[in-house]
């Protein structure tokens, strides 16, 4: 009976219970066989029930499938999908399924990694880079893609013929950019910049086999029927209608899971809800009291994922500083104490954002938080016209000239809408005349590129690091230029000009720190609000995260009994 001692950290006498099966086994015939299968048969129980467990703790999600559409809305109408021209988010919401670069920021670390080149080089001095590209990428139409096409891309961005004028600033310290061979590009730098290896590598790249010597690259036909490297091609366009894409079967990376998507365009938020709900739309972005007031139902909840964070953007009122009324600061500062910003973000936001009065992301540490957003105050506000030579009671003037301008907005924004008529009645008490003019996307940006305004609402969404050159520096506000209001600022510039060349975080968040206080003085932005991004995502889709930049929707997928769009 050797085999059927106790475990051996046992120590003392068996008990009493252990005693009573070993005289069993004793009287019993057979009883230690039986015993021994007993014992084997909990021995069996207890290994599956422990492979269950470890099982189900290494679970892995369940593997992606293949099929079904995303029709998703657009807020506007694109002027143009080539992605060198193109300057607003509409548009590259679309672009980035089809065109790619030499490098992207991972989703989820936000590092940057591969993706058109298989590795680069740095030099020790910061001023070359060289990339070395993938060697089995085609275009769309199976032309192979070079360094003969990044090449290609910069000389269009830095020709002056071209509608660049966003790009061109963080490409303008590059002496030469020159493909080695088939495969290899490299980039001189004049001098150092912090984020050259984000712009060199994430330089957006056209086609070079497309154009021909001499045509006008801003009407080039690649304006309204994309070809890229990317996941999905171009399929067609509907003005005013909507936008079509489908996967590329022939791309060379891995193949994303749905067939098509399809962007309606939408202009009114409210029709896009109530399509929505009838199953219209897959996704789409809520206003905040569609997100507090109208999508609060368990059948909303059980259809639809809600999913809301902040993301790095702000919403601002711009000013036209070219001209008067808006060339003196103190008719700028006393604009922004003259609207109600909090009152504002609780009326129509719901309280789901922050007040802003900074071009930096407030979660970022470049936002300089020792500067507090003006305050709503008429009084303080009337005392600053007043120095500035308006006067008047009922209606205020200088020079005989009463004080009227036009405030323009997007024909879509209805947020913009109540905003600018919150703005009219608070600046119709204190005698200053403001008519509302809304535009459609297309006529409202081309104004805005030509400063033919006096004031306009808009947005800007900012990137993972910052670099405010674009915005701010006096080089960028000619025509077509991101700094449309006008703004100049000597000191301002030199700050940003050595924010470009510093490497220590720590002393380019100083050198930031100054210019928001020159920007806070000056007021060519009323900043407004940095709201929550909230979305509502069809319940069949998988694989919906949000990551550091929010969502990305090239990632999700349908299990096959969810799938509700069939291939013909």
């Amino acid at each position: 009976m050797e085999q059927y001692r106790a475990p051996r950290h046992f120590r003392g006498p068996l008990p009493k219970s252990y005693r009573k099966v070993f005289d069993w086994m004793e009287k019993t015939p057979g009883g230690a066989t039986i015993f021994k299968l007993a014992c084997l048969a909990i021995l069996f129980i207890i290994l599956a029930a422990a492979s269950q467990a470890n099982s189900d703790t290494l679970k892995q999600p369940p593997e992606r499938q293949f099929g079904d559409w995303r029709v998703t809305n657009l807020g506007a109408e694109p002027s143009t999908l080539n992605p060198i021209t193109s300057t607003d988010a509409v548009a590259s919401e679309i672009q980035n399924y089809i065109y790619e670069s030499l490098i992207k920021r991972d989703p989820k670390s936000m590092e940057m990694v591969p993706l058109l080149a298989d590795r680069w080089e740095i030099s020790d001095d910061h001023l070359v880079f060289t990339f070395y590209l993938k060697k089995n990428i085609k275009w769309e139409d199976g032309q192979p893609f070079t360094a003969k096409d990044v090449v290609f891309s910069f000389n269009r961005i830095m020709d002056p013929k071209v509608d660049a004028a966003h790009l061109r600033n963080y490409y303008k310290d590059i002496q030469q950019v020159e493909a080695l061979d088939d495969f290899t590009v490299r980039y001189h730098y004049r001098i150092p910049y912090f984020l050259a290896l984000e712009f060199c590598g994430g330089i957006p790249i056209v086609p070079a086999h497309l154009f021909k010597d001499g045509e006008d690259f801003n009407q080039h036909p690649i304006a309204r029927k994309p070809m890229g490297t990317g996941p999905y091609k171009f399929e067609s366009w509907e003005t005013g209608k909507q936008i079509t894409l489908v996967r590329n079967d022939n791309y060379w990376g891995d193949k994303p899971a749905l067939k098509k998507l399809v962007f309606k365009i939408i202009t009114n938020q409210t029709v896009s809800l109530q399509i929505l709900k009838q199953g219209g739309l897959d996704d789409m972005t809520l206003r905040p009291i569609h997100w507090t007031r109208q999508t609060g139902t368990p059948r909303f909840a059980k259809e639809y994922k809600k999913l809301d964070y902040y993301s790095p953007q702000y919403s601002y009122i711009g000013w036209n500083i070219r001209k008067p009324p808006f060339d003196d600061k103190r008719v700028r500062q006393a604009m922004t104490m003259l609207i109600d910003r909090e009152m504002i973000l609780k009326r129509i936001f719901f309280d789901l954002g922050v007040v802003v009065d900074s071009p930096f992301y407030i979660n970022s540490p470049e936002y300089n938080k020792e500067l507090k957003p003006y305050p709503y105050d008429p009084k303080a506000a009337l005392s600053l016209l007043r120095s500035a030579g308006w006067t008047g009671d009922g209606e205020l003037k200088k020079n005989g000239k009463p004080f009227e301008f036009e405030f323009i907005i997007s024909a879509g924004s209805k947020s913009g809408e109540q905003i600018a008529t919150i703005m009219q009645e608070n600046l119709k008490e204190v005698g200053i005349r403001m008519s509302i003019r809304k535009l459609e996307w297309a006529v409202f940006i081309q104004k805005i590129e030509n400063n033919n305004f006096d004031a306009c609402t808009l947005g800007w969404a900012l990137g993972w690091e910052s670099d405010p050159y674009q915005l701010w520096h006096s080089s960028q506000s000619e025509a077509k230029g991101s700094n449309f209001v006008g703004f100049k600022n000597a000191e301002a510039d030199k700050l940003m000009e050595d924010a470009r060349q510093e490497f220590d975080p720590k002393k380019r968040i100083k050198l930031y720190h100054r210019l928001q206080e020159i920007i806070y003085d000056e007021q060519p932005y009323t900043f407004l609000f940095t709201m929550k991004a909230l979305e509502a995502v069809s319940s069949r889709f998988e694989n919906v995260v949000v990551y550091p930049m929010g969502l990305a929707p090239l990632y999700w997928w349908v299990p096959q009994g969810a799938q509700k769009y069939k291939d013909p």
